[in-house]
């Protein structure tokens, strides 16, 4: 028997349109989902925006005020797609008020905020879903089994990059992003949570770490009108930019793995320049995501000179089997979300948790809090408290 569950996707810009194509999707990739969601409403602020989402993809309602999500009694479940600074208070309402929340990340502005959101989500019994998508792809499921089977050995150290141009143009709009009452700690949380999740997804917890920052346009001209995505404002008023543009990161790893993270939203020239490099003491792996489908194996014993191998992730490898029959058939970005959806379908019709939890966003913001104080203090940061 297949159940219907009644959703809401609040916040809709792009983020939330991926939610929604997903919702719409997860079933044509696994057809045996006890759950198909139901698209009951569209909260968005922006004057027009829910409507046209409601036209374009059957939303049987819209509003203006996500509140009125929280006391619908026919939604079930809560994307939380709005911007950042906005996400523990939505969390928090929708599980208290018995939603499960499948929430973008970061989770907040803080580990603070994250950790409200997971006690709330516990304290109400419901399941809890993050947007941590990077982990989803087939071939960082295939590293993440290669590594704990130990075919590289001991890990030693690690490298993860996230570097992209979606800020880089000095006329983008100052939006909500570039503050940091609302946008958090910019790049930390845009791209570095997602860094911090996949190096933990790996390689397991990070103990210590020293951060530096830098903010590298620091002006920004102010938008008139509503924007969407990373709009331009040339000619209006310059206010300041308040948050990160540029992290770089020494991470100390509890099983005694050194690694360096680096993130950066103004890099001209870099597109979504998203990967890791993993090395252990008999060989390596490597990924990329603008090669979402490849991974590069050294494996063997010959230590020196020891060759890379590109493997074409198939249907052995994670979901791939949901969207592909034959191994080096491309996946795509959108896939990646439509298993995030149906880890979460899963989650709610099983009431355990598959695929990345609040207690993965927690953790998350504990190292980018410690990010953080490190780039203040000049020290090196216990992520599991002040330095």
């Amino acid at each position: 028997m297949v159940d219907t569950l009644g959703v809401a996707v609040i916040g809709f810009g792009w983020m939330g349109r991926v939610h929604t194509q997903a919702y719409a999707r997860v079933r044509h990739h696994y057809p045996h989902l006890p759950l198909v969601p139901e698209l009951v409403t569209v909260a968005e602020e922006v004057p027009g925006r829910a409507e046209e989402a409601a036209a374009q993809f059957g939303f049987a309602s819209t509003t203006r005020d996500w509140r009125e999500v929280a006391a619908d009694p026919r939604v079930q479940a809560v994307s939380i797609t709005a911007p950042n600074f906005l996400h523990r208070e939505i969390g928090v309402a929708m599980a208290e008020a018995g939603k499960h929340i499948w929430i973008e990340k970061p989770v907040g502005l803080t580990a603070e905020d994250a950790g409200a959101v997971a006690d709330a989500v516990a304290r109400a019994g419901v399941q809890g879903a993050v947007g941590f998508n990077y982990r989803n792809a087939p071939a960082v499921e295939a590293a993440r089994e290669l590594i704990a089977s130990g075919e590289i050995g001991t890990v030693t150290h690690a490298r993860v990059r996230l570097f992209s141009d979606y800020a880089a143009h000095p006329e983008g709009a100052l939006t909500w992003r570039y503050e940091r009452e609302r946008g958090g700690s910019g790049v930390l949380g845009d791209l570095a949570s997602h860094g911090v999740d996949l190096a933990r997804h790996l390689l397991g917890d990070i103990t210590s770490l020293t951060a530096d920052t830098a903010v590298f346009l620091p002006e920004r001209a102010r938008p008139t009108s509503a924007t969407a995505g990373h709009s331009r404002a040339a000619g209006g008023e310059l206010g300041p930019v308040e948050n990160e543009d540029y992290v770089s990161c020494l991470l100390r790893f509890s099983s005694g793995a050194r690694g360096v993270l680096e993130a950066c939203r103004v890099s001209v020239g870099e597109q979504n320049n998203y990967g890791f490099e993993v090395h252990g003491t008999k060989g390596a792996v490597f990924w990329d995501f603008r090669r979402m489908n490849e991974l590069g194996v050294s494996r063997g014993t010959t230590y020196q000179d020891q060759s890379v191998t590109t493997v074409y992730v198939g249907p052995g490898h994670g979901e791939f089997a949901a969207f592909q029959p034959g191994a080096a058939n491309a996946m795509g970005y959108d896939d990646l979300k439509v298993i995030e959806a149906y880890r979460f379908l899963r989650s709610v019709a099983e009431g355990t948790a598959h695929g990345a939890t609040l207690t993965d966003a927690v953790r998350s913001a504990a190292a980018l809090d410690a990010m953080a104080r490190s780039a203040r203090s000049g020290t090196w940061a216990d992520v599991a408290g002040k330095a």
